[in-house]
C-alpha cells in the first residue's frame, strides 16, 4: 500500500468517524452527550479538512497518487 493510498484510507476513516459522531449528536437524548458528540464532530471535521489539504499537496507533489 502506497503512502498516498494510506493517507486517503485514513481520510475515509476520519470522514466515517465524523458522520458517526454527528449521528450520535443528533440521536442522543442527553444534552451533555449531544454537546460532547457535537464538539468531537467539529474537531474531527477540522482534522479532515487539514488532511484533505495534505492529500492535495501529495497529489501535486507526486502525480502518481492522484485519483487513488
Amino acid at each position: 500500500m502506497t503512502v498516498g493510498s494510506q493517507v486517503k484510507q485514513c481520510l475515509a476513516s476520519l470522514k466515517s468517524i465524523e458522520a458517526n459522531l454527528n449521528s450520535l449528536s443528533i440521536k442522543s437524548l442527553d444534552e451533555e452527550a449531544q454537546l460532547a458528540f457535537h464538539e468531537s464532530c467539529l474537531k474531527t471535521r477540522k482534522v479532515v479538512q487539514q488532511l484533505e489539504a495534505r492529500v492535495g499537496e501529495l497529489e501535486f507533489e507526486e502525480p502518481q497518487y492522484k485519483g487513488l
